[in-house]
């Protein structure tokens, strides 16, 4: 019986809403004056909150550091980058032969609880046979799943002695995109890493080079300090290229007087990238993945490799507010 009643009341109130709907708008509580002296069924709605946009959802990116700058010593810069709280990293080829097998770096690494991001795998050659450069890659990558990682990086080595051609970056983008399918089949993403020196120096270079490549099976991995040095803005670069970003090299660089070296790479905030702008775009464009800071070299050698990591941390806690 309360059931049936419960029913009836509360089809009686839908009936009187239907009915409240064509009641003149005056007696809805449009007019001013307060709801319960007129005896309204609805107030005045406050509609002020839909005037501002909704922000969009902040990007989470995760922070590791590259072993490069211990110089081929991975254990000391496993070491070092856990006991300063990077979560990842990345390590050279060198591990292939440096360590008895792909379980006992994973084991180290899950010791020091840090993801080993991605395994510098060396370049790719287009003048050289195509399958032995992707069989020395895969064989990498073989390596880098065996150990817990997660994706492959290459660069490539420019043709020296000879014109540079249009052909010559279908060639790499046509490469790449042979070596990353089968590294797919490994579980392993592939990623291209611009670099100086390479047939992807310049912003145009990686255009033409992403342009030939199938992007099912190769990403970008961009480094905003080469970028920048080969004359692009990686600001701009990260909004062009958001759809293929696999993973950043957030690096540093300063101009040099020196006509032997003019360009050197530095500690993050010690040069001239514009490191705000690019958090700044990679919150614009909602990426979340890894940022792997790196260093290539100490460029003080009165400082060691994990002093110069700590000054980039420092860096992007206190001027950047990003704690890794």
């Amino acid at each position: 019986m309360k059931s049936i009643w419960a029913r009836r009341e509360f089809l009686s109130g839908i009936a009187a809403l239907t009915a409240g709907a064509s009641l003149p708008v005056k007696l809805l509580g449009a007019t001013t004056g307060s709801f319960a002296s007129h005896n309204v069924l609805y107030p005045p709605m406050d509609l002020s909150y839909f005037d501002s946009p909704i922000p969009p959802a902040p990007s989470e990116i995760h922070f590791g550091y590259a072993a490069i700058t211990w110089g081929g010593n991975d254990r000391q810069a496993i070491d070092d980058v856990s006991s300063l709280g990077f979560p990842g990293i990345q390590i050279r080829s060198n591990a292939v032969d440096e360590f008895q097998s792909p379980q006992q770096l994973a084991d180290l690494l899950a010791q020091h609880k840090l993801t080993f991001v991605a395994l510098s795998s060396g370049g790719v050659n287009i003048d050289a046979p195509e399958a032995e450069q992707i069989a020395k890659h895969v064989a990498h990558a073989k390596f880098l799943h065996d150990a817990g990682g997660k994706y492959l990086q290459v660069t490539d080595d420019r043709p020296k002695n000879r014109a540079i051609t249009g052909e010559d970056y279908k060639r790499l983008g046509h490469l790449l995109t042979a070596l990353g399918k089968q590294t797919a089949d490994l579980g392993i993403p592939l990623g291209y890493h611009n670099h100086m020196g390479s047939l992807g120096q310049a912003p145009e270079e990686v255009d033409q080079i992403l342009a030939a490549t199938d992007p099912r099976y190769a990403k970008l991995e961009l480094d905003i300090a080469h970028y920048y040095q080969g004359g692009g803005d990686p600001v701009k670069a990260i909004h062009k290229y958001s759809d293929r970003l696999l993973f950043l090299h957030i690096k540093d660089v300063e101009k040099l007087s020196d006509p032997k070296k003019n360009y050197q790479f530095v500690e993050l905030g010690r040069g001239q990238v514009d490191l705000p702008g690019v958090f700044k775009a990679l919150h614009e464009v909602k990426f979340s993945g890894w940022a792997i800071v790196e260093l290539d070299d100490v460029p003080d050698k009165s400082r060691t490799p994990k002093e110069c990591a700590e000054i980039s941390k420092k860096y992007l806690h206190e001027k950047l507010g990003i704690t890794i």
